[in-house]
């Protein structure tokens, strides 16, 4: 059991570890309704939207979390107002590019951004603080708590828009408060993985629990345990291989995929 508490000596290494766990789980649950809506590029753009959030809070020395949070609900709301007018992927390519031609136009006017915000992108797990801790639990702790509240609803809405309708659910207000939820996830996200590893560990773990299970309760759970171990696992490997723990995590989890592929019976 030595090697299993070597790590944990370290305060650094087990604040990491408590917010690796929780984005791992906030990520693989909500992520389960981004895998069954179809909605990955969304993800992926919304992590890159927020970059001029990032930019100008660097700027004015505000907090990071702050800026990237206010673009990300700016980004989600423009998304889910153009939505009305032109193609939902059309609308996603709209925002994303503007926004992260905007945080590049913004960033190019740092000489050092390169170094300081190396971060944003790929993450620095072991370098979150007491401060940060909390960030991620609230942020995680309301995700999980809203989508407790609306499960059924939303699941809804994600198997069929039209019955949400039908039904007289809010079809709108759901769809905005699940990119909103999608906001904050990707910012909580930010400081464990980085807006280039977000996607998947919101997309990996519900995909792997898609091809071992038809329930979506089920499939919530299983993500949730997937997401779970494969932060554990990565923040470990990162540990005694030197290796970046964002990827190292992300490839644990490509790995609990791989090997859910080769004996689900849904493979192919």
């Amino acid at each position: 059991m030595g090697w299993l508490l070597e790590p944990l000596a370290y305060p650094f290494i087990v604040r990491g570890l408590l917010a690796a766990i929780l984005i791992g789980g906030v990520c693989a649950v909500l992520g389960t309704y981004v895998t069954l809506r179809g909605m990955a590029f969304f993800g992926d753009a919304l992590a890159h939207a927020i970059l001029p959030g990032v930019a100008v809070a660097y700027l004015a020395r505000w907090p990071l979390s702050a800026g990237a949070l206010a673009a990300g609900i700016l980004a989600a709301a423009a998304i889910g107002y153009l939505q009305h007018r032109v193609r939902e992927d059309t609308a996603i390519g709209i925002v994303f590019s503007g926004a992260f031609a905007l945080g590049v136009v913004l960033l190019s006017t740092v000489r050092t951004y390169t170094v300081d915000l190396a971060h944003f992108l790929f993450g620095n797990v072991l370098g979150v603080s007491p401060s940060d801790l909390v960030v991620i639990a609230v942020l995680g702790g309301t995700v999980l708590g809203v989508t407790a509240a609306f499960h059924k609803e939303l699941v809804v809405l994600a198997f069929d828009p039209v019955l949400a309708t039908v039904l007289r659910l809010p079809a709108s207000l759901l769809r905005y408060l699940l990119l909103l939820m999608l906001a904050v996830t990707v910012v909580a996200s930010l400081q464990v993985v980085g807006v280039a590893l977000v996607v998947a560990m919101l997309v990996t773990p519900p995909a792997t629990a898609y091809l071992l299970t038809r329930r979506v309760g089920a499939m919530m759970r299983l993500a949730a345990l997937f997401g779970v171990l494969s932060a554990i696992a990565g923040l470990y490997l990162s540990y005694y291989l030197d290796l970046p723990s964002g990827p190292a995590m992300v490839l644990v989890c490509t790995g609990i995929f791989l090997v859910a592929l080769l004996f689900s019976r849904r493979k192919g």
